[in-house]
C-alpha cells in the first residue's frame, strides 16, 4: 500500500494531483489511517504525531503521486462584531466555551450551535449561516505542569 511521505502545506500546493480525499475538519485531524481517494487511490498516512490536514493540503505519496486533501462542506455560523474590541469579547466567549474556531479576516467561522448561535447574538453579534469546508485554529500544545508539595 502506498504511504504518505510528506504533506504539502496548501499555500505552497502547485503540482497536480492525481486524486483527491474529502474530509471534514474532524478526519482532517489524524495520526494514522487508511483512505480512499474518490478515484479509488488507497494509502495510508502514519506519523509519529496526529496532524491537522487543511483544506488544499497536498499529500505526496512515496511514489511521488499527490493526493489532494478538500474539506468537506459543513454547516458553520460566520459570526461578525460591531468593532475589534467586540471580536475580542465574542472570541474570548468561545475560547471560554473549548469552541473550536476558524478566523477568515475580521470574522469568526464556528460549527452551527443553537445554544452558542443564542449567547452571541445576546452579546451583539451578527450571524450568518453557510456551508463551506471549515479549517479551525489548531489547539495550543498543552504542557503537563506539576506542583511541589
Amino acid at each position: 500500500m502506498k504511504r504518505v511521505a510528506r504533506i504539502i502545506p496548501a499555500a505552497e500546493m502547485t503540482a497536480a494531483a492525481i486524486d483527491r480525499v474529502v474530509l471534514d475538519a474532524g478526519d482532517r485531524n489524524r495520526r494514522r489511517i487508511v483512505m480512499a481517494g474518490e478515484k479509488g487511490t488507497q494509502f495510508l498516512l502514519d506519523v509519529d504525531k496526529p496532524v491537522s490536514l487543511r483544506d488544499g493540503d497536498g499529500l505526496v505519496l512515496d511514489d511521488g503521486s499527490i493526493i489532494l486533501v478538500t474539506g468537506q462542506f459543513e454547516p458553520l455560523i460566520e459570526i461578525a462584531a460591531g468593532s475589534a474590541l467586540d471580536a475580542v469579547r465574542l472570541a474570548w466567549h468561545l475560547g471560554n466555551r473549548h469552541t473550536d474556531v476558524q478566523i477568515i479576516g475580521d470574522k469568526i467561522r464556528i460549527r452551527r450551535d443553537h445554544v452558542l448561535e443564542d449567547m452571541l447574538r445576546g452579546l451583539g453579534a451578527k450571524l450568518f449561516p453557510l456551508d463551506a469546508p471549515f479549517d479551525p485554529e489548531a489547539a495550543a500544545p498543552s504542557h503537563e505542569h506539576h506542583h511541589g508539595a
